[in-house]
């Protein structure tokens, strides 16, 4: 069996994912806390965290049921939620790989942040290293901190308290910054989203406003093929 040799480029995206990792992990721990503290077994936020995979989604499946919704309320509820990701999966579709099991795992893994952080590499290559190692640390981490947040249960209090919401949009403006800079595209796609995102947070549920936001790229024109010479 042939062996993985590790790069020193690989350490260094191992390096630049630790952050990602960390933030993961602290609302994983806060995820795990906040559905044992409401109620639910231990088991659940467990089994959740690995078969669905979706922070977000998760946080508000579990805010249903909490406040005493159906599970299919629930459920429809984390779906609708999640759909973003078909756009995330579009973008990386060539970067994570043509053979069946590496697109059904990684579909699994597809995140906002591991999305943003592959496609802020320079090439292809550095970009699906950058896919797989972000994202089978980052549900590493974040299901070890959901296993440590369920178990700590009660015992963390009101997690809202410690700002843990903060963690993930401070980690993906990080990551998107560089891009932001200098691709105008980019800079006029996100504008827009923001824009979008801002003006319909009162009025409609959470979560929907960052789905609404990827209007922001009808903005975003294809770079034109250069004609073969």
């Amino acid at each position: 069996m042939r062996s993985v040799q590790r790069t020193p480029d690989d350490m260094s995206l191992v390096r630049d994912s630790s952050l990602v990792w960390l933030a993961g992990g602290i609302v994983g721990v806060s995820f795990g806390a906040v559905s044992v503290a409401g109620g639910l077994p231990v088991w659940v936020p467990v089994v959740m965290s690995l078969v669905v995979y979706a922070g977000s989604a998760q946080f508000s499946t579990v805010g249903v049921l909490l406040a005493g919704g159906g599970p299919i309320a629930a459920a429809a509820t984390g779906l609708l939620l999640n759909t973003r990701t078909a756009a995330f999966g579009l973008a990386v579709a060539d970067i994570i790989g043509t053979g069946r099991a590496s697109r059904l795992l990684g579909a699994h893994l597809v995140t906002d942040e591991t999305v943003a952080f592959a496609l802020a590499q320079s090439d292809p290559v550095r970009q699906r290293r950058a896919f797989w190692i972000s994202g089978l640390g980052l549900f590493a981490v974040w299901n070890i901190g959901v296993w440590a947040g369920a178990l700590a249960g009660d015992a963390l209090g009101d997690t809202a308290r410690y700002g843990l919401d903060a963690a993930f949009p401070a980690v993906l403006v990080a990551l998107v910054l560089p891009q932001l800079r200098t691709d105008a595209a980019v800079r006029r796609c996100a504008l827009l989203g923001a824009a979008i995102a801002l003006a319909l947070t009162p009025a409609v549920p959470a979560g929907v406003p960052v789905l609404l936001a990827l209007a922001g790229l009808l903005l975003h024109r294809r770079r034109p093929v250069e004609a073969a010479v």
